[in-house]
């Protein structure tokens, strides 16, 4: 079992700390809130998986990955909500370079509602929650403990990964606080985001 849950843990590793929607909506929130607003992005995604989790015990998100309407719906909604952080994004660069040098810089938004809908909008979260853990799950332990485990698991290295990637970019907030740089991050983030909706929607089945 020991085992089992070793090659699992790694296997989540792995997926959590693959770059994607996540990382790239942390760090617009990083870059135009500062570390707290990372801190409650991060705390907004974890809070979004934890609904996926509770969902996948109750063998609802079977039902959303087994229905072709509701999940494409799930799907453009999250894509269009990604393009819409996006846009947002492009929209702060350009009011920073309107703005005066001593102006405050536009917020992010409310930071841990920003991830929540980032993560509740992302039905692949179903699909890795039903399709992948079950696979992972340590034959020892009964389905939904070994579930319910894995699920707890992934939430920790969530906290970790996102937490630590949002006190390494504050750590260089002096250089992210250079009106240059700041607008420079805010195109290149918008530029992702809307990438990575782009992305989804095409993608979808």
């Amino acid at each position: 079992m020991v085992g089992e849950l070793l090659v699992a843990a790694g296997m989540l590793a792995v997926v959590t700390m693959a770059p994607g929607p996540d990382m790239a909506v942390v760090t617009r929130q990083v870059v135009s809130g500062g570390r707290g607003d990372g801190l409650r992005t991060t705390l907004g995604i974890i809070l979004g998986l934890c609904m996926w989790g509770a969902l996948t015990a109750l063998g609802l998100s079977a039902l959303l990955a087994a229905s072709p309407t509701a999940f494409t719906v799930v799907t453009y909604a999250g894509a269009a909500y990604l393009v819409h952080l996006g846009v947002r994004s492009f929209l702060d660069s350009r009011h920073r370079d309107e703005a005066p040098a001593d102006a405050a810089p536009p917020r992010g938004g409310n930071a841990w509602t920003v991830g929540l809908i980032s993560n509740v909008l992302n039905p692949k979260i179903a699909v890795f929650y039903i399709g992948l853990l079950p696979t992972l799950a340590p034959s020892a332990l009964p389905t939904q403990w070994g579930m319910a485990l894995l699920v707890a698991a992934h939430l920790v290295l969530t906290a970790l990964w996102l937490g630590g990637y949002v006190l390494v970019l504050d750590a260089a907030k002096h250089f992210f606080a250079r009106p240059a740089v700041r607008r420079w991050m805010d195109r290149i983030m918008g530029s992702v985001l809307v990438v990575f909706g782009v992305r989804v929607a095409v993608n979808s089945p």
